[in-house]
């Protein structure tokens, strides 16, 4: 018994409720496409306003590195294909300085090209996993006094 509990205090130790995940942008096209403001028109074709002129359909817009990695976030970067684990220090004009999660003295420095913007994931609390975790914890709590009582 003793040696079950140990195991379960070990496995709660190493699961953490936060993961790393990649924020997804707004499509600006699936507004475009909800019921009746379509018209019956294609989501493709450029739409005409009263004067007859076109207007552009809404592309995606493009996001800045600089906005998304701001100081004091910690993020997982694709940098060629090698992921990163970091915390943004601060910009230095089209560079970023950063230093890994688990090493504050050492400092990583990149520039805003090699950085892969669509697969920047930030580190977020995980509702999930937390639930999985509070029900396990229960459930495990029920076994032990469960194995007490007999």
């Amino acid at each position: 018994m003793k040696r079950n509990l140990y195991l379960i205090i070990i496995t709660f130790s190493l699961v953490s409720c936060y993961t790393y995940q990649v924020k997804k942008q707004p499509d600006p096209m699936a507004e475009n496409q909800e019921g009746p403001k379509n018209n019956g028109k294609q989501p493709n074709m450029p739409s005409q306003n009263m004067n007859g002129q076109q207007l552009a359909v809404a592309a995606p817009i493009p996001v800045n590195v600089q906005e998304k990695l701001t100081p004091g976030k910690n993020v997982k970067i694709d940098i060629d294909g090698k992921k990163y684990k970091v915390i943004v220090d601060k910009w230095e004009r089209d560079s970023l300085v950063a230093h890994p999660v688990h090493n504050a003295k050492k400092t990583l420095k990149f520039h805003k090209n090699q950085i892969n913007v669509e697969k920047i994931a930030e580190k977020r609390f995980s509702q999930p996993i937390a639930d999985i975790i509070t029900v396990v914890a229960y459930a495990g709590i029920g076994v032990a006094i469960y194995s007490l009582l007999q």
